[in-house]
């Protein structure tokens, strides 16, 4: 009999699926790594396992423990899962950007929700990530993850993400593409990539209001960059540290207009029913068609799930009122 021993032995081993109409003007091969195959729904089961059993494994934290997380909704997810198997109690805290569906997908799975306001500075005690900063440090037989800074989020994707991308294209993967946030991703699959073949070219994605292209081209953080933005999961106001900028070659803004709509495209034209980030990456993709020739395999990653966005990108009254549909 084949079957895993419980949810958590499903995280990975994701597929990867060919890109057609939408990148019917590019002349390479597109494909898809497509992490809604995860049990959570996104890429972020992979980061929140390998955090877990890391910190487990040196003491941070101990049994019976409360996990407390500033999260934009599918890291808390990944980190839910695994504690209810695990044994563990969750606190999450997220910012009043992040979609409804996000928070109460978060209590249905037995989390505590707290949301604080979106646009306040970082350091703001009210926002997400001083909340759950101060949380870890009030709340007894807690762990305090802060995926940003944590190197087993890079960890993770170097471990798996990346090898499941070498081995399914082959060795023939040329570029690879996705948004940035936390930035474990990029650097995780990057840093791999570049080590099996140093010609992989590697871009990320990132949002107007956010810091990451001017700093990676001029070594400046620049905060009149920051501004409130729609798009969720990518962007930052902070530099993270699993962010990696010698690994990117380059990075592409794109809107938050483009976001949303090609978030529907891909949904209309793909049969791809994906979260807010993916239409980010597809978007971010064409604008970088100047970079591909026939000959190249591009890999771009779809981070989570459509459902997570019915009341927001998937819901035309709110389009509209966003004038994202003319």
């Amino acid at each position: 009999m084949e079957y895993a021993e419980n949810i958590l032995g499903t995280i990975g081993n994701t597929p990867l699926v060919k890109l057609n109409k939408l990148v019917e003007d590019l002349p390479c091969l597109v494909l898809a790594k497509y992490e809604t195959f995860n049990p959570g729904n996104s890429v972020k089961d992979r980061m929140a396992l390998k955090m877990i059993e890391d910190a487990e494994a040196d003491g941070r934290l101990k049994p019976g423990g409360t996990i407390i997380e500033g999260t934009s909704g599918n890291t808390g997810m990944g980190l839910a899962l695994a504690a209810i198997v695990k044994g563990y109690k969750c606190i999450f805290v997220l910012s009043d950007k992040q979609s409804k569906e996000k928070m109460d997908i978060l209590r249905a799975v037995g989390a505590e929700v707290k949301v604080c306001p979106t646009d306040v500075e970082p350091d703001d005690p009210r926002s997400y990530y001083s909340v759950s900063k101060r949380l870890g440090e009030e709340t007894p037989n807690s762990w305090y993850v802060n995926q940003y800074d944590n190197p087993s989020n890079a960890k993770a994707h170097y471990e798996s993400t990346a090898p499941e991308i070498w081995q399914q294209t082959d060795g023939k993967v040329t570029h690879f593409v996705v948004g940035v946030g936390t930035g474990g991703t990029i650097s995780g699959v990057g840093k791999y990539l570049k080590e099996k073949n140093p010609n992989v070219k590697v871009w990320g994605i990132d949002t107007y209001g956010s810091v990451f292209k001017k700093y990676h081209e001029t070594g400046e953080f620049d905060e009149n960059e920051i501004y409130p933005y729609v798009t969720e999961g990518i962007g930052e106001d902070i530099l993270p540290e699993n962010v990696d900028f010698s690994i990117i070659d380059g990075f592409t803004k794109v809107t938050d207009k483009d976001a949303a709509v090609y978030t529907q495209l891909l949904a209309k034209e793909e049969g791809m029913f994906l979260g807010n980030s993916a239409g980010a990456a597809i978007k971010g993709l064409l604008q970088l068609k100047e970079h591909f020739n026939k000959e190249d395999v591009v890999v771009v990653l779809f981070h989570d799930h459509g459902s997570r966005y019915v009341g927001k990108m998937f819901n035309d009254a709110w389009m509209k009122k966003m004038g994202y549909l003319d």
